[in-house]
């Protein structure tokens, strides 16, 4: 396994907004809109950014405080 893999798979890590021009309303109109979004891990070497499809069915976004 990948050594960055592996340290993200143990532990808690921060976790932020991510992407080209991370803002909060940036993440709600990925996540309303396009259903993808992406997050950044911090606290890696350089941070990491990670595109996540957002499952349609598995989400209640009226529940969302943005």
């Amino acid at each position: 396994m990948n050594e960055l893999v592996q340290r993200l798979t143990e532990g808690d890590h921060p976790v932020r907004v991510g992407g080209p021009q991370p803002s909060l309303e940036e993440f709600q109109k990925r996540v309303q809109d396009m259903w993808y979004a992406f997050i950044k891990l911090p606290d890696t070497r350089g941070g990491t950014d990670i595109g996540l499809e957002v499952d349609k069915s598995a989400i209640d976004l009226s529940r969302g405080d943005f």
